[in-house]
C-alpha cells in the first residue's frame, strides 16, 4: 500500500482528527495533535462499539440476567483477545487494570510480599510509573544510559554479575517516552534468565506501535510481564492490563480489598479468589474492555508492521527537518535509522520549554508535551543538571523547572502536519526576541 493512500485510510478511523481549535488571535485551524505518547484520541470503531453494547451493558459475575450473562462472558473474552494480541502463553493470567502505572503498583506489591529481599533493576530512562513502585519496598539499583541516552546493557549485566543472584526482576521501559528509543528486550530478557531473574516490560509506549511477542515460557527471549495501557492504543474508558504467570499472583494479599477479589469470608478468615479476580476488586470496568478489545481489532485489521512501518517513515521526515531549523537541539538522536517509536524531544536555544509549546499551541493549534514527562531523572541526565541544579528547583517552587519539548505521532498523523510544524517552529527560531517579548510563560508545572 502506498504511503499517500494508507494517509488518509488510517485518519479516517480516528475520531477529532479534523476538529477545529481556536488560535490566540481569534481564528480556527485543525486542531494537529503531536502528544499521542500521553493519550490518543479514540477509534471510531471503538466510540461505536461502546454505543452498540451500552444497552446491553450490566454486572460481571454478578447476575444471572441474560445482560449480565452476556457482559461476563464478553469481560472473559478479553482477557483471551489480549494474551493473542501480545502472544501470551497459556500459563499467563491477564489481570485488567485502570493503565500501566496501576499495574506495575499491583506487580510491585506481589513481588513484595513473595520475597521482600530481593534485588530489582530499574533503568536511568525509566517513567516514574516503573520506578516508584520498586523504591519503598526492595533493595533498587538503575541500570545505566549513556551519553546519548541507549541503555547500556554491559552495565545491565554487570550488576547482574555483582549481586549475584539476588537480583530477581529487570523493570525495562519497551520504548522510552522521551526519547523513543526501542529497548533491546529480548537481549535483555536473555540477560536476566541468564542471571536468574525475569523481566517486566512496560509496553506502554511500546504496544500501540510496534509487533510485541511475550515468546514461549521455554524461551530465553520470554518475557515474563507485561503491562500496557488502552487509553495510548485509541481506546479510552480507563482500562489496561498486567499480564504475567498467575503463580506471581496467588499468594499474599491483594493491594486492593473488598468486593469481587474473594470467595468466602466470614469474621474468622478471609479466602481470596484465584488471580486474576483476587487483583481486580470492585465493579469491573466492561466498558473499558469492550473499548480496548475494539481498539485490538482495528490494529489487527491495518496490521501493527503496517502502523510501524508508517510511524517511522514520519517520524524520520521530522527528524530531518527539525535538524534544517537554527538553534534547535534534538535530544538523543545521533545517527540515521536508530530503534525508535514515534517520538522525540528537542529544545530551542533561548526558549523554555513551557513557552515554546504555548506558541505552537497559540500560533498554529498544535499540541505537544512540554516538561519532563514523568521521566524525570532520565530528562535530568539528559540536560546535564547538576544535584544543586536540582536543589535550586527542589527549594524554589516559584522557578520554572527545565524540560523538554516533546513530538509524538499517531498512526492518523501525516506529513502535511509535520510541514506546517516545521514551518511554525522555523518563524519561532527566527523570532525568538519577540516572543520572549510579547508571550508571558505559563509558569512550573
Amino acid at each position: 500500500m502506498k504511503k499517500m493512500d494508507l494517509k488518509s485510510q488510517l485518519r479516517s478511523l480516528v475520531l477529532g482528527a479534523d476538529t477545529q481549535v481556536p488560535l490566540l488571535n481569534g481564528e480556527h485551524v485543525t486542531a494537529i495533535n503531536f502528544d499521542n505518547a500521553a493519550t490518543t484520541p479514540p477509534f471510531f470503531s471503538v466510540m461505536k462499539e461502546i454505543n452498540n453494547f451500552a444497552p446491553w451493558y450490566s454486572s460481571i459475575h454478578r447476575g444471572t440476567g441474560y445482560k449480565s450473562v452476556l457482559s461476563s462472558n464478553l469481560f472473559e473474552e478479553g482477557r483471551e483477545a489480549i494474551k493473542e494480541f501480545v502472544k501470551a502463553g497459556s500459563q499467563d493470567v491477564v489481570i485488567y487494570t485502570k493503565n500501566t502505572t496501576e499495574a506495575i503498583n499491583i506487580l510491585a506489591y506481589s513481588l513484595w510480599q513473595i520475597n521482600k529481599e530481593q534485588v530489582i533493576l530499574s533503568t536511568e530512562m525509566e517513567h516514574l510509573a516503573n520506578d516508584l513502585p520498586w523504591r519503598d519496598k526492595f533493595t533498587v539499583d538503575y541500570i545505566a544510559v549513556d551519553d546519548y541516552g541507549q541503555l547500556s546493557l554491559t552495565d545491565l549485566e554487570d550488576k547482574l554479575l555483582r549481586y549475584k543472584g539476588r537480583v530477581k526482576l529487570v523493570a525495562v521501559a519497551g520504548a522510552s517516552n522521551v526519547t523513543g528509543y526501542i529497548n533491546p528486550i529480548y537481549k535483555i530478557a536473555r540477560l536476566a534468565h541468564k542471571h536468574g531473574a525475569k523481566i517486566l516490560v512496560d509496553g506502554a509506549q511500546l504496544v500501540p506501535h510496534a509487533p510485541v511477542d511475550m515468546k514461549p515460557y521455554d524461551s530465553p527471549e520470554h518475557l515474563d510481564y507485561l503491562a500496557f495501557s488502552g487509553h495510548k492504543m485509541y481506546a479510552p474508558f480507563d482500562i489496561g492490563a498486567l499480564i504475567g504467570p498467575k503463580e506471581t499472583f496467588v499468594q499474599g494479599k491483594p493491594i486492593y480489598q473488598g468486593g469481587g477479589d474473594v470467595r468466602l469470608v466470614s469474621h474468622q478468615f478471609i479466602e481470596w479468589s484465584d488471580p486474576p479476580a483476587k487483583n481486580e476488586a470492585g465493579t469491573p470496568n466492561v466498558m473499558g474492555v469492550v473499548a480496548l478489545m475494539t481498539a485490538m481489532k482495528t490494529i489487527n485489521s491495518i496490521g501493527m508492521d503496517v502502523i510501524a512501518d508508517y510511524e517511522k517513515y514520519l517520524i524520520t521526515y521530522a527528524i530531518e527537518g527539525l535538524k534544517t531549523i537554527p538553534g534547535l537541539e534534538l535530544y538523543c538522536c545521533h545517527r540515521k535509522n536508530e530503534e525508535r517509536v514515534s517520538l522525540i524531544s528537542f529544545n530551542v536555544e533561548g526558549l523554555h520549554n513551557d513557552l515554546l509549546a504555548q506558541i505552537l499551541s497559540d500560533e498554529a493549534g498544535i499540541s505537544v508535551r512540554n516538561g519532563l514527562f514523568c521521566a524525570h531523572p532520565y530528562v535530568e541526565k539528559l540536560l546535564k543538571l547538576s544535584a544543586e541544579d536540582l536543589d535550586y528547583c527542589h527549594h524554589h517552587h516559584e522557578v520554572s523547572f527545565p524540560g523538554l519539548v516533546r513530538i509524538s505521532f499517531g498512526l492518523y498523523n501525516n506529513l502535511q502536519e509535520i510541514d506546517i510544524f516545521l514551518e511554525t517552529l522555523k518563524n519561532i527560531s527566527k523570532n525568538k526576541n519577540y516572543y520572549k517579548k510579547n508571550y508571558k510563560e505559563r509558569g512550573p508545572r
